[in-house]
């Protein structure tokens, strides 16, 4: 993945292109030193070393941490919901669809619970941050324009019937699911069946077969 970012310093919009597989590399590097030291604990040191480049390239590509936080979630969020995308393009009723948001929610929270803590970790920085606020609500824009696109897909298709707008129903039911993300990890000892149940319940009253 070719990763091009404004860099501290340069003029508003321009952007300076890291080879892919540095990229790659710095990337990675960040999310495996956010999961073992939390994004507080996660110097550029720490990341220059493990990644092999020099710290001076991270500042010059990356301009500051939280620019290359951000770029971890970003990377992050395309992979996923580019998978989560697929299996909902091979739902054939609303019960597909929805079961499919269900196991894109457990394989988050069951093998990857870091990503939950960083989005955490990054909207409390976003409140004493506008860039990072900024870049936090596009990814936010993106992530309920790429559901709501496959839920008017369904609809057209004529697969399932919407309780109402497919943006709105996108957003709620991101909602859902950052809402439970966070619940789960709160209360490690909380049978989740119970609220994934109710979440289903909630999601059938906006999402019916159309047939």
């Amino acid at each position: 993945m070719a990763v091009t970012t404004p860099a501290s310093g340069t003029p508003s919009g321009a952007a300076r292109p890291l080879e892919s597989d540095k990229a790659k590399r710095i990337v990675d590097a960040m999310r495996e030193s956010v999961a073992a030291r939390g994004a507080a604990g996660s110097t550029f040191d720490h990341v220059a070393r493990e990644a092999g480049v020099s710290r001076g390239l991270l500042h010059y590509y990356f301009g500051t941490k939280e620019r290359l936080l951000v770029e971890v979630v970003r990377r992050d969020s395309e992979i996923r919901l580019a998978a989560l995308a697929a299996s909902l393009g091979d739902a054939q009723t609303a019960d597909d669809f929805i079961d499919a948001m269900v196991r894109s929610l457990e394989q988050l929270v069951g093998r990857d619970p870091g990503f939950v803590v960083l989005m955490h970790e990054l909207f409390t920085l976003s409140r004493r941050n506008d860039e990072i606020a900024g870049e936090l609500a596009a990814l936010g824009r993106a992530a309920r324009s790429d559901l709501a696109t496959s839920l008017k897909s369904k609809q057209d298709e004529g697969v399932v019937r919407l309780g109402d707008d497919p943006d709105a129903v996108a957003g709620v039911l991101l909602a859902l699911a950052d809402g439970l993300a966070l619940r789960f990890l709160t209360e490690p000892d909380l049978d989740p069946r119970p609220l994934l149940a109710a979440a289903v319940a909630a999601a059938h009253a906006l999402i019916a077969d159309a047939r």
